[in-house]
């Protein structure tokens, strides 16, 4: 079972985001949070595998709750997953430690295998930001 958190602060996207992920049968909603000062707190508490971060949160943002969560809990991987498409946004939440960063435009079953992939220690890049660097399936490096 995949334990997931979620920082997402619109209540409609964040419901949405854990009933769809629920459905899955191997992936399990153990925390979802409105801010990005909760992540780590919540973190802690629950011990997702991974933690579904949004970039624009409340109280800090998802790339620097991305950061404190490699320091506090590194076996929580993290997948941003925003609305901001910007390659500076990119190159920040990789240095932030995020394995997975994907565009809210993109379809459901993207999400969902994107959680199985950062999950299983592969990293995952929407394909719109990385062009032919990816493989066909938007994976990088040794997932392809």
């Amino acid at each position: 079972m995949i334990r997931v958190l979620l920082a997402e602060d619109v209540a409609v996207v964040r419901e949405t985001l854990a009933a769809l992920l629920g459905l899955e049968p191997d992936i399990e909603v153990t925390a979802a949070v409105a801010r990005g000062d909760q992540v780590v707190s919540a973190a802690l508490e629950h011990r997702p595998d991974v933690a579904v971060l949004d970039i624009g949160l409340p109280g800090t943002s998802g790339l620097a709750a991305a950061a404190e969560l490699a320091r506090s809990l590194p076996a929580c991987k993290v997948l941003i997953l925003t609305g901001l498409q910007s390659p500076g946004n990119l190159d920040a939440a990789l240095a932030a430690g995020a394995r997975g960063f994907l565009l809210k435009e993109g379809p459901a079953d993207d999400l969902i295998a994107a959680v199985r992939t950062v999950a299983d220690g592969g990293q995952v890049i929407d394909r719109r930001l990385t062009g032919p660097l990816a493989g066909p399936d938007g994976r990088l490096g040794q997932s392809w």
